[in-house]
């Protein structure tokens, strides 16, 4: 049985790693897309990308609602695409992979976007104001560009106390493999 999903908090590396076309849809893809909307619904959030879970692939999992009571509302992007973007509207985000941070983000108000859902079948449509805000910020993801890259100066003067408690976690939980074993060290002396 795999581990369960978790939200990849910054500033793990794996928020970074470049992400890979998704090919044959499988059993294991559908169940890791379920567990996708698990880990999306229990940290209260509209939308969850694969590189948010660790997994380096082109597809997120949203619900514009974040009403797990909504199924008819959940969409999965398989190798999703924008392909225009109209507008300009100032908002607030916010990203499970950054806890209790939310900035003013800049983003289109309408998006023409294609898909393919988990079935295979395309999609093509246009969203508009909160769909269109959900799906930029997921894409996002997939492009390897945090809410990070989009904090201003003063976003990460703001938030310096909960950026350095993100970091300090991420260094308790992965401490640097290559520091130097203080007892081998004497032994090389």
């Amino acid at each position: 049985m795999a581990p369960k999903l978790e939200v990849v908090l910054f500033p793990d590396p794996r928020l970074m790693q470049k992400t890979a076309p998704v090919g044959v849809i499988t059993p294991a893809i559908r169940e890791r897309v379920r567990e996708m909307f698990r880990v999306m619904y229990d940290d209260r959030g509209v939308g969850l990308a694969a590189p948010q879970v660790g997994w380096s692939v082109r597809l997120f999992v949203m619900n514009p609602t974040g009403d797990p009571k909504r199924p008819e509302d959940e969409v999965v992007l398989v190798n999703p695409r924008m392909v225009a973007r109209k507008g300009r509207v100032r908002g607030e985000e916010g990203c499970l992979s950054f806890p209790e941070i939310h900035i003013e983000v800049d983003r289109g108000r309408e998006v023409a976007i294609e898909w393919t859902d988990l079935d295979g079948a395309p999609h093509s449509e246009k969203w508009l104001d909160w769909k269109a805000r959900i799906f930029q910020h997921e894409l996002d993801h997939l492009e390897n560009v945090l809410l990070w890259h989009r904090m201003t100066e003063g976003d990460r003067i703001t938030f310096a106390a909960e950026l350095d408690e993100l970091r300090q976690k991420y260094r308790r939980k992965h401490p640097p493999e290559d520091e130097p074993d203080d007892e081998h060290d004497a032994d090389a002396a």
